[in-house]
């Protein structure tokens, strides 16, 4: 009996040490399952978080990239150009408000090759333009400017000319068998209506004269800048002088254009083209770094056609072709 109750003492310590077994064998097993899955886990996660990062990388370069191109607009140069706002086809104000013209528009196109300057244009007089840019008031402004020694001590002048305007002189009609140029107006008389010495037009004539001295014109300083805006279509209608110096642009617009203000003459009066003068933007001083930029660029414009196409566009004929 006692050795009976020994044999299954031993026997349930067997069974228990058995199951004891495993147990231990079953809570290994998962622990190392679990310490398998938790470096799955945890490799899983890392190779997230490394593909996030990229991501977040990636997004903040482009974040950068945009804010530097935001930064470089913001440290454009802002350029304040001055224009007349009635000399049509130069520089004017549209029907809507908007700064057009064919200097205006050449600007235009010199802005968008310049990405350190940014433009603004402002209408306004030629007086205001002038003294403005004189001042600083303005960085720079197109009028159909000419070149002058007294601009040049005012004003800087780059390289290249914006454009160009045709000179000569208005004759009347019953004359124009006899004067073809300059050369036969100073042989048939040479009585010319007098030029305010300040006027550019004054320049032209008095170089004429240097560079023809057998063939001269009777310069005259008048008292007034220009004749030609007051009575200087009169004069030579009635014959009291033979010639005057004007621009052929102003000719067509004050006496061939419908409605002109001396329509009255359109057929009593006639135009000699003298020669191409280049027309220029007026920089102010302190700006020659900008005035370079602008020479660059004006330079890709004319040899791509750029030029010569809103010359076309805005006169008719490729003006600055005439500059000699």
């Amino acid at each position: 009996m006692r050795k009976n109750e020994s044999e299954n003492r031993n026997f349930g310590r067997k069974i228990n040490l058995a199951n004891s077994a495993r147990l231990a064998f079953s809570l290994a097993a998962a622990a190392v399952f679990a310490f398998s899955l938790a470096s799955c886990n945890k490799t899983g996660k890392t190779a997230s978080s490394s593909s996030s990062a990229s991501s977040s990388g990636a997004d903040s370069s482009a974040v950068k990239s945009a804010g530097e191109k935001s930064q470089n607009a913001k440290a454009a140069q802002k350029i304040k150009v001055a224009h007349t706002n009635y000399y049509v086809p130069y520089d004017f104000v549209d029907e809507n408000g908007n700064s057009d013209g064919f200097e205006v528009a050449v600007l235009k196109e010199v802005d968008k090759l310049l990405p350190d300057y940014e433009f603004e244009y402002y209408p306004t007089s030629d007086d205001d333009l002038l003294i403005g840019i004189l001042q600083g008031k303005y960085d720079v402004g197109t009028k159909g400017v000419w070149r002058t020694a007294e601009r040049e001590k005012k004003y800087i002048f780059p390289k290249n000319p914006i454009g160009a305007s045709v000179i000569g002189i208005v004759i009347r009609a019953d004359t124009a068998d006899k004067i073809h140029d300059l050369p036969s107006f100073a042989k048939f008389s040479g009585k010319l209506v007098p030029i305010g010495a300040q006027n550019a037009q004054y320049t032209v004539i008095d170089e004429y004269n240097k560079e023809h001295p057998d063939a001269k014109i009777n310069l005259i300083a008048g008292d007034t800048f220009s004749a030609a805006a007051s009575d200087g279509y009169v004069w030579v209608n009635e014959g009291r002088y033979d010639a005057l110096v004007d621009i052929k642009l102003t000719f067509q617009n004050k006496v061939l254009k419908e409605g002109a203000p001396y329509a009255q003459f359109k057929d009593k009066l006639a135009y000699v083209p003298y020669k191409g003068i280049p027309t220029w933007p007026l920089f102010n001083k302190k700006n020659q770094a900008f005035a370079d930029a602008y020479d660059v660029a004006i330079k890709t414009l004319k040899d791509n056609g750029t030029v010569s196409r809103l010359a076309i566009q805005y006169f008719g004929e490729d003006v600055s072709a005439l500059l000699e």
